[in-house]
């Protein structure tokens, strides 16, 4: 079994490591480049006029990486009269280690859907609510606390840069490897892989294995016409190798 790995730094590298000890063959080709978001700047600013008792809701360890940076560097830390959220465990302790506050997050549904559904998250009204994200990041959490009465501002902490590559050499170099499993940890770049991949290549890509993280990317592989899908139970490397573990027991 021979796996794509599509994730971005740094979470991909160290994925590609960890199924590496574990005596899988992987390629990475990381679809997209993690970079600063544009609104970062603005989040000292605005972190400082929340009330005290605001939300503050980061959706991943990116947003939380690069947010904590620019903090750190004009010497301010996280405030503790505020309320940390996250979407997964993983995003949750990372947030905690760094702000040195506690971190809600939802389970067993670590996704905007669980944290909705948090006691804290349904009295709203009149809540001030401060969201760390990429771009293009989903809009349900911020429509859904909007309706609840909260009032919600977005900062864009990082940025997904498409890379560029020859994809005719790239398809090329994935088929000589004998990639038959391909990991898509974001709609995204599931949407980009489909568009990168010639269509006549699209029988070949559909054939392959794809692991996700999440009932949206399966749905949208179902779309493009993908059959063969497992789903993780979280999102974090862990996850992703329990998956692919199982897979493997089950073809031997």
């Amino acid at each position: 079994m021979a796996i794509l790995i599509t994730r971005p730094q740094p979470n991909g590298e160290a994925l590609c490591q960890l199924l590496n000890q574990h005596g899988f063959a992987t390629l990475y080709a990381p679809l997209f480049s993690i970079e600063k978001g544009s609104e970062l700047n603005q989040l000292p600013t605005l972190l400082q006029n929340l009330p005290s008792g605001a939300f503050v809701f980061a959706v991943s360890k990116n947003a939380v990486s690069y947010a904590n940076q620019v903090l750190s560097n004009i010497g301010l830390h996280w405030r503790p009269d505020l309320h940390y959220f996250s979407v997964g465990r993983r995003s949750a302790e990372y947030f905690t280690a760094l702000s040195e506050n506690p971190v809600y997050y939802p389970h067993p549904d670590e996704n905007s859907e669980g944290l909705l559904a948090l006691p804290l998250m349904q009295h709203l009204n009149n809540k001030k609510v401060l969201v760390l994200r990429g771009n293009g990041g989903r809009e349900l959490f911020r429509q859904q606390a909007e309706a609840r009465g909260a009032s919600v501002e977005v900062v864009e902490c990082y940025q997904r840069i498409p890379k560029e590559y020859d994809n005719i050499q790239q398809i090329s170099v994935w088929k000589r490897a004998g990639i038959s499993t391909i990991v898509v940890t974001s709609q995204e770049i599931l949407r980009y892989l489909v568009e990168f991949v010639p269509k006549n290549d699209h029988n070949w890509l559909t054939q392959c294995h794809l692991i996700t993280i999440s009932p949206r990317i399966t749905r949208l592989a179902k779309e493009y016409g993908w059959q063969h899908i497992s789903q993780t139970v979280r999102a974090d490397n862990a996850a992703i190798l329990d998956t692919l573990l199982s897979l493997k027991n089950e073809l031997n």
